[in-house]
């Protein structure tokens, strides 16, 4: 899997696990949701994704995943 992938499905999974957490306990996880969906929307416009940098020096290999 490359980098790229590896962002979207945490950032797919984080959304959807606050999303259930703000169903099942508190609405306040929304909060968490808006935060993944703000550095997603930078990332896109800056280039810059603290995740990807660290996959990066773990060792994942980078490239287009299509």
């Amino acid at each position: 899997m490359t980098i790229d992938r590896v962002v979207f499905a945490v950032a797919g999974s984080f959304i959807l696990i606050s999303l259930l957490l703000a169903h099942l306990h508190s609405e306040n996880w929304l909060w968490f949701t808006a935060f993944v969906g703000a550095n997603l929307f930078q990332s896109a416009f800056t280039g810059f994704c603290p995740l990807a940098m660290i996959l990066k020096k773990l060792g994942v290999k980078p490239g287009c995943a299509f």
